[in-house]
């Protein structure tokens, strides 16, 4: 079952984006607005990890941490407009596991939840359904829809697909895909972009939300959603 990620922010802009990217990743999300809420959540639906903003109302974020930490042992990223060093020290104190500061990259907030979660409860599975925008790639039954029109995929190209809307917007090299792919290097590296060119024919579509391959000349392919 796909991890569940508890967001706790009293700003909807930044929990829309958290919750889009982490979704995007393949975690279920749920939110609150405040620390009772967030308390009740917590409660009710047993989050794998939380988000939590420092400067909450009804409840501020220390207290809410502080509640949590005698309940549950949840990991907890504390999520702060604050940058003082003392702050971030307090939230460690209080319980809280990591913290990152507002502003942030969403993709370094992905970044942290799963370090997290794999520090704290081993590896994590990979999720079974990937999407990216209009994308959905099931890797349990090996099915890639486009706007929820079915993809033929060549198990090749499934698993290039696979790996890179894993890491959507970063740049993977041929190398990495070689790797992931055949267990390491092969001197045959120009076979990926064949496979990439393929695919990319199999992606064309004007639909907004359907990803395209970017090539980075040099380096590499990343995958793109389009706005």
């Amino acid at each position: 079952m796909q991890e569940l990620i508890l967001i706790v922010d009293d700003e909807p802009k930044i929990v829309r984006l958290a919750r889009d990217f982490l979704e995007k990743n393949g975690y279920r999300v749920i939110t609150a607005g405040d620390g009772e809420s967030a308390l009740a959540a917590a409660r009710r639906d047993k989050p794998d990890l939380i988000v939590l903003d420092l400067m909450l109302p009804i409840i501020d974020g220390r207290e809410v941490c502080r509640i949590l930490r005698r309940e549950s042992d949840v990991p907890i990223i504390m999520l702060t407009a604050l940058a003082e060093e003392a702050d971030q020290v307090v939230g460690l104190e209080i319980g809280a596991d990591d913290y990152i500061t507002k502003p942030f990259s969403p993709r370094a907030l992905v970044a942290r939840v799963h370090a997290l979660l794999r520090r704290t409860h081993g590896e994590v599975k990979a999720p079974a359904i990937l999407r990216v925008g209009a994308l959905e790639i099931d890797s349990e039954k090996y099915t890639v829809t486009l706007n929820e029109t079915p993809l033929r995929l060549t198990p090749i190209e499934f698993k290039l697909l696979n790996l890179l809307a894993r890491r959507p917007g970063q740049t993977l090299t041929r190398e990495q895909l070689l790797d992931d792919l055949h267990g390491g290097a092969s001197s045959i590296d120009r076979s990926i972009d064949s496979h990439i060119k393929n695919l990319r024919r199999k992606l064309e579509s004007p639909s907004a939300g359907s990803p395209f391959i970017e090539t980075v000349y040099g380096i590499g392919y990343r995958l793109i959603e389009q706005q």
